[in-house]
């Protein structure tokens, strides 16, 4: 699962980048899905971060990885 996760990151971090961010991956709980990753870059202060976190982060990856429940900041 983890590697799943990763290789999803890698699909949306371009979009991240473009706007001067950038997303980490730091943690994958395989029992309860739950994801962590760490916004950096203009996204770690933006005001947005959190709806970028839930409904572009983590809505990618429930739709690429079934198995992720949720994803937090780290």
């Amino acid at each position: 699962m983890e590697n799943q996760v990763k290789e999803a990151l890698e699909k949306i971090r371009p979009m991240l980048q473009r706007d001067g961010g950038d997303v980490e991956f730091v943690s994958v709980d395989e029992a309860t899905g739950l994801v962590k990753v760490r916004l950096t870059g203009a996204c770690k202060g933006c005001p947005m971060s959190q709806m970028t976190l839930k409904a572009g982060i983590e809505r990618y990856l429930r739709s690429e990885v079934p198995a992720v429940t949720s994803v937090e900041s780290a």
